[in-house]
């Protein structure tokens, strides 16, 4: 008799949720699952994920503050993501009648529980990084000794 490991529970647990998701879905047309890839692209950008977690983190920024921590970011780029974000009720964006205007953002109560579940994924990729380097050094030294064969 072989003994369940969690590792096969987890699986059939995730296999339950992805029928669940997809089951109903005629994969074949893909039209049908746009909402799944229209929500996760935008929530999901390395820019968005960056912008949410300094939201969670400083609990109110102003666009300059968040463009010097998510860096590398251009303004055009934190403008649209800002703006998606906001579209999507992510973020909440709070403008002051003052001389210069003054504009704030923080997260919505629905930006605080995408970011437990990123808060989650990041946990997870901490954990999991030097495996994931591991891999990828193993993978393209491999690579290399593939091409240099080729070119034997």
């Amino acid at each position: 008799m072989e003994i369940e490991t969690i590792t096969d529970n987890q699986k059939v647990k995730v296999a339950r949720k992805l029928k669940n998701m997809f089951g109903h879905i005629n994969l074949k047309d893909p039209t049908l699952i746009c909402p799944i890839r229209d929500v996760m692209a935008l929530a999901s950008d390395k820019w968005s994920i960056l912008i949410v977690l300094y939201l969670g983190y400083f609990p109110v920024l102003r666009f300059n503050e968040l463009k010097k921590n998510v860096y590398g970011i251009s303004n055009k780029v934190l403008s649209e993501r800002l703006k998606h974000l906001e579209g999507d009720g992510y973020l909440k964006r709070t403008m002051y009648a003052e001389m210069p205007v003054r504009v704030e953002y923080k997260l919505t109560n629905f930006g605080h529980s995408y970011l437990q579940k990123l808060i989650e994924l990041t946990e997870w990729a901490q954990t999991h990084k030097d495996c994931v380097i591991s891999n990828r050094t193993k993978f393209h030294g491999s690579l290399e000794n593939q091409e240099l064969e080729n070119q034997l």
